[in-house]
């Protein structure tokens, strides 16, 4: 560890050194508290607090009383939100939304209530503890506590599949438009969004090419919760596709791929890629919809997202070169990577 004034703690004085591990400690101690927060920021989410803030501050009594909950309870939670700036508290003792808070409540847009409730769900929970078990075993630590793969799990079960599902789309939707506006499609064609969920980023792309018909391809229990309406922007261009992207994908113009590759390990990507190119019609492309590592140890999302993907599943975040080596072994050439302006950049291949 390095200090401010450039040395080794151990080329420091001896009372120097001393103060310097005094600092460390309380910093390393304060720093595993955190995951207090998000445990916070579930239980706030869970009872719908913030809904309740709506129409201005209130009191953790008139707040408990509206939520059903504990008054001393809940101002304690709400005390770490405030630390954060989720909320803010008046000198009456009022806690309000602030407005890094108001996407917290469930009826607003791109409301972030579900994707919260899913992201700190005990099926990414309790793998995040026992990253000690990825790094001694170089393994998933989700099969060994749920007994099977994180997606078997969720086939199988009702409750967690909904988590997920409604979860993953909330953490979508806020992305689909910029990231709709950031890929170039043609004019006409059809385009397959692989793995495509709800189909929140498929109706964004419709709506801004008219000239696209649309395929949603995904297992029949996630179709079944799709958000796809015959609304008079998209009427008629879409329909439903059920199916295994290990076994096969459609054939289209344009292949959209969302947040699947970091999913999966690189052997399970190179066969998915793989089906992509030989489902693509002549002259088609490939557009994977994910996080691409930046260079260096500034802080970005995509580094969180890769131990939780570590954890719970096979696959990893990827850098620039990754995703080129992925493609190159699928048959396929990295063409360039558009930024969005979200987290997920537009990886586009060609095929070789």
């Amino acid at each position: 560890m390095r200090q401010d004034t450039g040395r080794a703690i151990g080329d420091q004085p001896a009372e120097h050194e001393d103060e310097a591990l005094r600092r460390s400690s309380a910093f390393l101690i304060d720093e595993a508290l955190g995951f207090l927060f998000p445990a916070a920021l579930r239980a706030a989410a869970d009872v719908g607090v913030a809904d309740h803030l709506a129409h201005g501050p209130r009191t953790p009594a008139e707040l408990a009383a509206a939520t059903g909950t504990d008054a001393r309870n809940l101002h304690r939670v709400l005390r770490l939100l405030a630390t954060r700036g989720v909320v803010t508290e008046d000198r009456a003792g009022r806690f309000a939304l602030t407005d890094a808070g108001q996407a917290l409540r469930g009826d607003v847009p791109y409301s972030a209530r579900t994707a919260v409730q899913m992201l700190t769900d005990r099926t990414m929970w309790r793998p995040a503890g026992e990253l000690s078990h990825c790094l001694t075993e170089g393994t998933t630590a989700f099969e060994g506590i749920f007994g099977m793969p994180f997606f078997d799990h969720f086939a199988q079960d009702e409750r967690t599949a909904a988590v997920f599902n409604v979860g993953m789309a909330a953490m979508s939707d806020p992305e689909n438009a910029p990231i709709a506006a950031a890929c170039e499609l043609p004019d006409t064609g059809t385009v397959v969004d692989v793995g495509g969920g709800h189909g929140g980023l498929l109706a964004e792309v419709l709506r801004r090419h008219p000239g696209v018909r649309g395929v949603l391809y995904d297992r029949a229990h996630v179709l079944a919760g799709h958000r796809l309406a015959d609304t008079k922007e998209i009427a008629g261009r879409w329909t439903l596709a059920e199916g295994d992207f290990f076994t096969a994908v459609p054939p289209g113009d344009v292949h959209l791929l969302k947040r699947i590759t970091h999913d999966w390990d690189d052997e399970q990507c190179v066969t998915l890629l793989s089906h992509c190119r030989r489902a693509l019609n002549p002259g088609g492309r490939v557009l994977i919809l994910d996080a691409v590592v930046p260079d260096g140890n500034a802080p970005h999302q995509s580094k969180a997202l890769d131990l939780m993907m570590m954890g719970s599943l096979t696959g990893r975040e990827r850098d620039a070169a990754d995703f080129a080596a992925l493609l190159d072994a699928a048959g396929l050439r990295l063409s360039r990577i558009t930024p969005t302006g979200t987290v997920l950049s537009v990886v586009e291949a060609v095929a070789a």
